[in-house]
């Protein structure tokens, strides 16, 4: 059954295609993305106020570095961006030579090794892969993918998450805690069916997964074995990725898109693209810093 959870709006500044979401526990200080348009949102939870950063390029997901810095992940490398300024200077590049690709689905594992999925502007089959920076060195994990998304981690580290949209399934592969670098083979943890695809994920206190339900206007919830336990309405139809938000990081962010839409489609959905905060009755984790040596 669909839950119906307290629902409300963060921001109404409609993405093209919202993603990325973050949350900084030690700022109250949430972070999402809007990929097409090169804009970074930060929205600041206590206060409610909003700020909309125009990037330049398109960028998807960042990890906190410490205090001061982040590490953005762009169309064309890593860039580490200063919280004082906004001022970004290339840390490294990534598939910079291949203008048809970009950035989407990327998360820090806990030992700071952070995972980052990329695809085809047009989502050309398998133009994309799933890397990992780890101690300042990008290494492929996985090729030939078309669409990455819900990478996330288990919360003693030991399983990693992903998955390619078009193939609608989402695979499980054991890590070596220390580093989030895989030790054996991703193996089908679940194949999705019905209405919609697999988009973004995060994983719980409790090592459920999370997942945004990409044109089914839902989240999904499954158990560690791929068990389908809850589903909650998301009043947008392309639902694309939560994250867990506030002090006692209860509260799920989900963030939309209005991408592909006509006038008649966004007619019919009229908060597509909206960035939402949900009750999710549930208790997440702080996200780790990522550890660039």
């Amino acid at each position: 059954m669909m839950e119906q959870v307290p629902t409300s709006v963060l921001s109404d500044d409609p993405c093209h295609l919202g993603e990325g979401p973050t949350y900084d526990v030690t700022t109250d200080t949430a972070w999402w993305f809007d990929i097409r348009e090169g804009r970074l949102f930060e929205a600041q939870l206590g206060s409610g106020s909003i700020r909309v950063h125009a990037l330049g390029r398109m960028a998807s997901a960042l990890g906190r570095i410490d205090a001061e810095r982040q590490l953005i992940v762009a169309e064309d490398g890593l860039y580490i961006r200063k919280l004082a300024d906004g001022a970004m200077t290339l840390f490294c590049p990534l598939e910079a030579d291949n203008p048809a690709t970009r950035s989407n689905d990327c998360r820090v594992h806990q030992s700071g090794t952070f995972w980052i999925g990329t695809m085809g502007k047009k989502a050309e089959p398998k133009a994309g892969a799933i890397y990992a920076l780890h101690r300042g060195k990008i290494s492929t994990l996985f090729p030939g993918i078309s669409i990455p998304n819900s990478i996330c981690f288990s919360p003693d580290g030991a399983i990693g998450y992903f998955t390619d949209t078009a193939r609608a399934v989402l695979y499980a592969v054991p890590l070596n805690p220390a580093t989030g670098l895989p030790r054996g083979e991703p193996e089908v943890l679940l194949r999705h069916t019905g209405i919609g695809g697999l988009d973004g994920s995060v994983c719980d206190a409790d090592g459920n997964i999370w997942n945004a339900c990409w044109g089914a206007s839902r989240i999904d919830v499954y158990s560690p074995q791929g068990e389908r336990l809850r589903s909650l309405s998301v009043p947008a139809k392309q639902a694309s990725c939560p994250a867990f938000v506030g002090s006692d990081l209860s509260r799920l962010l989900v963030t939309s898109a209005w991408q592909d839409m006509d006038a008649a489609g966004r007619a019919a959905d009229p908060q597509a693209g909206c960035t939402f905060l949900l009750e999710a009755s549930a208790r997440g984790r702080a996200e780790p810093d990522v550890k660039l040596a």
